[in-house]
């Protein structure tokens, strides 16, 4: 079975597909290391998996809206959320199928374009936090704000165009350029936090932290009265929360043991365990909801059409409030994408020393576009999902997992009464997992400096607080601008007498310095050689070319020390075994004087070799 996958990961990687997604041993320009056709297929897998709750719960939030249903009871002061109108309560029905449907299309179509254009085995899908910002805060609950919901579509509308634009003249690559190295590693960190508080909670996870009037959270795993507070003596008492908590140590075990899809194997199992009725843990009781739920699950092959979200945005934008919601949306959406895009890119190893990655600009306009599609089906923004994280674990290094990945949401458009019934306990462990291996990025954080520390710091911390990954990065950047830029100013105004003692210790704003390189986008650089009569070299092909040099440089050097460990090992055995035929104490033998002479050459030549590859110039 062995020989089969490599001969069928050989065979792939030689083909055109294999070609085109730049899988390891394809020959292509800039190949992903450590790619293979069969990991790429299980990651993707692994992404959708713990992705697939996307499905229902966005659905649930934004059904919340009201969406374009039109209550008949408004005028009864009563029935607040409208909910005694039988037409009003029909047409959130169908309208949360109507989005369970959009989600799966848009996430389909989104991630597709990821994979295909810009390579890279990331997810997309309505993000959480932005879908409740749009029906909460926007719209509001049943329609209980001034901005309907066809005008919020339009917004979002709008908000992909700007992006579009701000993507093809390379603004939007420029501004992530722009982020200090301390908060583009503490973001990764930040984003681990993120996950893990995600995965403990009730709503995509195990339930083991809660709400709590004093604390704000608390430890609960319990069961839950009507307010969403733990019943006296049931902390920790929940079937569920122990469900997930085994869960959690299944793919911790499971990836102790290097097992391959230990991620999918952990949610596999407690889903298929939940799946079973009569049980403690059961995600289909024996009440009115579950029975509904598992009505929906027993239909396992359906197919609803959308017939009220699509293509409902009305341009009438000549409220005040839909201004501000359409900035709010751009301004945490650049926040949010940007942090996630390079925090995966740099998880996965795929960035760049340069603070770029491969695909960045392909990405970002993917990104963009399905913001702009996604408002056409009705859905909030459309954003680079962090549960991407889970694939990469499992060893997605290319845009193939994420073809696997949107293949997976297209069939979920029939299947989804099984792909919308994945317990949260049992995706949270994987997130929790996942959370816990994005967390080792703060080793590389200048924290001997309290300049690069504090901003670092109050990212990470921030993010999972403040259930935002835009708002942590708001707080690293500005407290970075005003500590440093006050140490500048003091330093200009005092004639550099008032410098920090440990200055010295500051690490570089930028990798790279602000030229036309790297401020231009690569559409235009080619334009401008073409103009001018030059060959244009992509930066990326320099450096990728610079990090190959240094690998074999790297690797000639481990094969040098090898042979010369395994030179030392041969004429200590000669020693010993001349020694016990009656050498002389103390007297110098040529096998070892000649053994010492070896080690200065072979010492030499590897530093030879070293400097040689790091320093050299690649050729094209």
């Amino acid at each position: 079975m062995a020989m089969f996958f490599e001969r069928l990961n050989y065979n792939m990687a030689m083909s055109p597909i294999g070609r085109y997604f730049r899988l390891e041993g394809s020959g292509a320009r800039r190949e992903r290391l450590g790619s293979k056709f069969t990991t790429e297929l299980r990651a993707g897998l692994t992404t959708f998996v713990t992705m697939a709750y996307i499905i229902s719960v966005n659905a649930l939030i934004v059904t919340d809206s009201g969406g374009p249903c039109v209550c008949n009871d408004a005028g009864n002061t009563t029935d607040v959320g409208c909910f005694n109108d039988p037409d009003y309560v029909q047409c959130l029905r169908i309208l949360k199928l109507d989005l369970i449907t959009a989600t799966a299309a848009i996430a389909c179509l989104s991630t597709l374009l990821m994979g295909l254009f810009a390579n890279l085995p990331l997810g997309l899908a309505p993000g959480m936090g932005l879908n409740a910002y749009f029906t909460y805060t926007v719209v509001g609950f049943h329609g209980s704000k001034a901005i309907k919901y066809e005008t919020a579509l339009a917004a979002v509308f709008i908000e992909g165009i700007l992006f579009v634009l701000l993507s093809v003249f390379g603004i939007r690559q420029w501004l992530a350029r722009l982020v200090p190295q301390s908060i583009k590693i503490a973001t990764g960190a930040g984003i681990g936090l993120y996950l893990m508080f995600i995965g403990v909670q009730s709503s995509a996870g195990i339930g083991l932290i809660g709400r709590d009037d004093a604390t704000l959270v608390t430890l609960t795993g319990c069961i839950k009265d009507a307010t969403g507070l733990c019943e006296d003596g049931t902390r920790m008492r929940s079937p569920t929360t122990w469900m997930g908590i085994f869960g959690f140590v299944i793919i911790s075990i499971c990836l102790l043991y290097r097992v391959k899809g230990a991620v999918l194997v952990g949610i596999l199992f407690i889903s298929i365990l939940s799946w079973f009725r009569g049980t403690t843990f059961t995600y289909f009781p024996y009440t009115d909801a579950g029975n509904a739920m598992f009505d929906y699950f027993k239909k396992v092959v359906t197919f609803h059409p959308i017939e009220y979200t699509l293509g409902k945005m009305n341009f009438q934008l000549n409220n005040s409030e839909i201004w501000i919601a359409l900035i709010t949306f751009l301004y945490v959406d650049i926040m949010d994408t940007t942090g996630t895009l390079y925090s995966m890119a740099k998880f996965g190893g795929f960035m760049y020393k340069n603070g770029d990655f491969d695909g960045s600009s392909a990405a970002f306009l993917c990104d963009a576009t399905s913001i702009s599609i996604g408002a056409c089906f009705g859905v909030p923004p459309v954003t680079a999902f962090i549960e991407s994280g889970a694939g990469i674990t499992e060893g997605g290094k290319t845009g193939l997992a994420s073809v696997v990945t949107a293949f997976l949401f297209f069939i979920s458009l029939f299947f989804s009464p099984i792909f919308a019934s994945f317990p949260p306990w049992a995706t949270g462990p994987a997130l929790i997992v996942v959370g816990s291996m994005m967390i080792k990025s703060v080793r590389s954080i200048n924290w001997d400096y309290i300049g690069d520390a504090i901003p670092a710091f109050l990212t990470i911390a921030l993010m999972p607080l403040s259930y935002s990954i835009a708002y942590g990065l708001i707080a690293g950047v500005g407290s970075y601008a005003v500590i440093n830029g006050s140490v500048y100013f003091l330093e200009i105004i005092s004639g550099g007498r008032f410098t920090p003692e440990d200055k010295d210790l500051k690490e570089p704003w930028t990798n790279e310095g602000f030229t036309l390189a790297n401020v231009l986008p690569g559409w235009v650089q080619r334009l401008i050689c073409k103009v001018r009569g030059e060959m244009y070299i992509d930066p990326l092909d320099v450096l990728e070319e610079e990090e190959r040099l240094e690998r074999e440089a790297a690797a000639r050097a481990e094969e040098d020390t090898k042979i010369h460990l395994h030179g030392n090992e041969v004429h200590d055995v000669a020693d010993i075994l001349q020694g016990a035929h009656g050498g002389h104490h103390g007297m110098e033998y040529p096998s070892r004087s000649l053994q010492l002479q070896q080690q200065h050459a072979t010492s030499d030549h590897t530093e030879s070799i070293a400097e040689s590859g790091i320093n050299g110039t690649p050729r094209y």
